[in-house]
């Protein structure tokens, strides 16, 4: 009996089966390799990996575009998401919706994401908890999203078909910006997976911009801009070495730590304020850690942890200290055993041109801007082809209007359309297209405004024609038509910089073997040196026994300094500010350089590392609260004050000087007896006097007058001098012209010049104004100036050796800051 087909094997003749059917040896192992190199393609390609040019994977393309096409613009109300999912589902992305609703929630995220893309109404998660169901919550675009979907209907990208082919989809978005850079991006593919971490967008703009108009800049020079990345939950980065290696390379790792302080929260109990966490760590995880930590004895000195997390004060978590414990030993162990320490490993990796490719910071960028230029270049080609059709039309409109009686009377006599069409294009030389125009012309355009409207239409798009074929032909000003739209995106929707980037070293370490002896926790608290520069960028400068202070021979950024205080790692310095405060802080955590090569360049910008919040609030000055010389304070309203040595109390801020209403603190020095203390005016009048005129007081007392200022003047310097060796800079400029726009003119004096008068008094002209000249816009009195722009930049002064009422010279550029040199 013959067996049947499906029995047959697959070595048996092809020629012995039955008709219809037909039977192919295939080899397994080259079946297997086929099958798994297309799925593992389809993965990378389709799912998995972001296009390096938009930053987006294929759903959060398709979930981006299918929004825009719904219209849920920013001005439109939101609608269900389970209608989104839907969409994108039926039309565009043929997968599970719950990888699709899975990618729009991430996309709203601002935890997740540096700049979210998509305004989410309702439960959308957190770092501890997942997302309601779809069809629980809304959703819209946001205007991010629309720069990133911005003139696609204006050719600017390619589409490509749909999986059914029956719609089309874009194959990349136009994007406004580097989102790949901005939002960072998370995947794993088959064999490959990327990692990247978010960066600010203000930063990662300006670099853009620079790298347009230096393609030649180096990774230093990139870095300059973009110092590392910038976290959606802010936090510090710690050890930047591993991200200039990811940066070079496109791997690299590094730790990041949570923003935490140590205060009191009873009279007598101590405790570890967390109001930032390392990015992706939620406190749910941190307080379990903790639990977990005290139960296997790994964790000691802790006695409570409450989550006092809220809406409107954000997220703070208090760890209460035993007492008889170190809070800063705590806290050392809570960053070797606990997620208040974690590490970031990037991975940059993305497709270009349709391949996976891991790329640098460099590299990044410009994938990006190449594919910016493509934008605008195919943006412009496209608004010039749709000009000069419309002027064609419009210039044919002309010719009719101008013989209007002809041009009926040739459609009158004609029998149809079509003849009429023809004898308009031989009778006036019309083109086919302008002829269908002008016999769908209605008879309200004929009138003599009608006209003169056409006229005034042709010659613009004559002028836009001209300026857009101008631009085509010049690849320099398509590549200015970028960086400018990319500076006016940036200053869209760029937000200050979150994250605090450190050279500490982190706490991570191998467990130690059993039986090893006990590592010492404390930080070693060796003498160093804390500076900070004018631009308020402070660094620690270790200085072993026997060590000096070398400078560099060349100047860099923010050189000039504020002011220097010898002290000790783990030792507590006080911060004054503009607001009549003082800060306690540690510079524990403040970027270390090396004693024979400072630059202040390098420094964290210190009211970041303070946590200053008023953005009009400015660090004045740094003390040791165990100085015994007495500090000086001198306000805008010409208020003096010397702060008694000792007074300092435990608390970590509090006032320091009791301002009225309106006042402010416009300098801050120590001053022993010997010293002169000095005001200047914006109506150029110095004082100087003794210091031993203004009797040291209490952190309560509100100081004495220090000079009399004349109607509608205020004070705008202050300082302690050294009278033998000072010299008095002052820059004259006027009311009427806008702040750093006007160099102004300065002059250098001798402080000799000046002769001293009593405390209270109005003092001397210290500069004589010109024509249109007003006010001193700056004012500076020490030794050494050395003057800075608001970018850190070195300014040239004028001359030293002018009269102490000359008018001075104009300056080159605007001053932002005057400090001394680092010594």
């Amino acid at each position: 009996m013959t067996p049947p087909p499906a029995s047959r094997s697959r070595g048996s003749d092809p020629a012995d089966a039955p008709v219809g059917e037909r039977i192919d040896d295939v080899d397994l192992a080259d079946e297997m390799q086929g099958s798994f190199l297309e799925y593992a393609y389809s993965v990378i390609y389709s799912r998995a990996l972001p296009d390096a040019r938009d930053g987006l994977k294929p759903v959060q393309r398709r979930i981006l575009y299918m929004m825009s096409e719904m219209g849920l613009r920013p001005d439109r109300g939101h609608v269900k998401s389970a209608r989104v999912v839907g969409e994108v589902m039926g039309k565009l992305h043929p997968h599970g919706d719950s990888a699709i609703y899975d990618a729009l929630v991430r996309l709203s995220q601002d935890f997740t994401l540096r700049v979210p893309l998509i305004d989410g109404h309702g439960n959308f998660g957190s770092l501890d908890d997942g997302p309601a169901a779809a069809r629980y919550t809304e959703a819209r675009l946001r205007a991010e999203a629309m720069a990133m979907v911005d003139d696609l209907d204006e050719d600017v990208v390619d589409f490509v078909p749909n999986y059914d082919n029956q719609l089309t989809q874009p194959s990349v978005l136009p994007a406004a910006f580097p989102n790949l850079l901005v939002n960072g991006a998370s995947g794993i593919a088959v064999g490959m997976a990327t990692n990247m971490a978010p960066h600010n967008l203000i930063e990662v703009a300006a670099a853009a911009r620079h790298l347009l108009d230096d393609p030649s800049a180096s990774l230093d020079e990139l870095m300059a801009y973009v110092p590392g990345p910038d976290l959606p939950t802010g936090g510090t980065i710690i050890g930047l070495e591993g991200i200039r290696e990811a940066y070079a390379t496109g791997r690299g790792s590094f730790k990041t730590r949570a923003k935490v302080s140590i205060e009191p929260i009873t009279a007598r109990k101590t405790g570890i304020v967390i109001t930032e966490l390392p990015y992706l760590v939620g406190p749910e995880k941190v307080i379990e850690k903790i639990k977990d930590g005290v139960q296997s004895k790994k964790l000691a000195g802790i006695s409570d942890v409450t989550d006092l997390t809220d809406r409107r004060n954000g997220l703070r978590l208090v760890i209460g200290i035993k007492t008889g414990f170190s809070p800063e030993a705590v806290l050392e162990q809570l960053y070797r055993y606990t997620p208040l320490e974690d590490g970031f490993s990037i991975n940059a990796v993305a497709l270009v041109d349709g391949t996976p490719q891991t790329l640098g910071l460099k590299e990044l960028l410009q994938v990006y801007l190449d594919h910016r230029i493509q934008v605008v270049t195919r943006r412009s080609s496209y608004r010039l082809a749709r000009r000069r059709e419309r002027l064609h039309l419009v210039e044919g409109l002309l010719v009719a209007i101008l013989d209007i009686d002809e041009v009926i009377q040739v459609i009158r006599t004609s029998d149809d359309a079509d003849t009429a069409r023809t004898r308009l294009m031989e009778v006036f030389d019309l083109s086919q297209l302008q002829s269908e125009y002008i016999l769908e012309l209605r008879l309200r355009r004929l009138t003599k405004f009608s006209r003169i409207e056409l006229e005034t239409e042709r010659d613009q798009l004559r002028a836009e024609i001209a300026e857009l074929e101008t631009l085509l032909a010049d690849p320099a000003r398509v590549r200015g038509v970028v960086g400018d739209e990319l500076e006016a995106t940036a200053d869209r929707f760029g937000t200050p910089r979150r994250t605090l980037l450190t050279e500490a070293s982190a706490s991570i370490a191998a467990p130690r073997s059993r039986g090893a002896a006990p590592v010492s926790l404390e930080i070693a608290d060796a003498p160093c040196r804390v500076l900070v520069s004018t631009t308020g960028r402070a660094v620690r400068v270790e200085l072993p026994e026997g060590a000096t202070i070398v400078t560099p021979a060349r100047r860099s950024k923010h050189d000039a300094l504020l002011g220097a205080v010898d002290s000790t790692t783990r030792g507590e310095l006080v911060a004054i500010t503009s607001r009549g405060r003082f800060v306690r802080f540690t510079p524990v955590d403040l970027p270390s350089v090396p004693a024979n090569s400072v630059q202040l360049a390098a420094g964290a910008k210190l009211r970041d590392y303070l946590g200053l919040t008023d953005a009009k609030e400015r660090v004045l000055a740094i003390v040791d609260p165990a100085s015994t010389v007495p500090l000086a304070l001198g306000t805008r309203e010409g208020t003096v004050k010397r702060v008694a040595p000792g007074g300092w109390p435990a608390r970590p801020d509090g006032d320091v000087i009791a301002l009225k209403a309106g006042d402010e603190v416009i300098g801050a020095a120590p001053a022993d007896e010997a010293a002169e203390l000095v005001f200047v005016t914006s109506d150029a009048q110095l004082l100087h006097f003794a210091a031993d005129q203004v009797r040291p007081q209490g952190l309560a007392a509100g100081g004495m007058a220090g000079i009399k200022l004349g109607a509608g003047a205020r004070a705008v310097f202050f300082g302690a001098v050294d009278p033998a060796t000072a010299e008095v800079l002052t820059v004259s400029s006027s009311t009427q012209t806008i702040a750093g726009a006007d160099p102004g003119r300065g002059k250098l004096s001798a402080f000799e010049q000046f002769p001293g008068k009593g405390r209270a008094t109005g003092g001397v002209r210290c500069h004589a104004f010109l024509k249109g000249e007003d006010v001193l816009q700056l004012a500076w009195v020490g030794t050494a100036p050395l003057a800075v722009g608001a970018d850190g930049s070195a300014r040239t002064l004028p001359a030293s050796g002018a009269k102490r009422d000359a008018s001075g010279t104009l300056l080159d550029s605007p001053l932002g800051s005057v400090g001394t040199p680092i010594a």
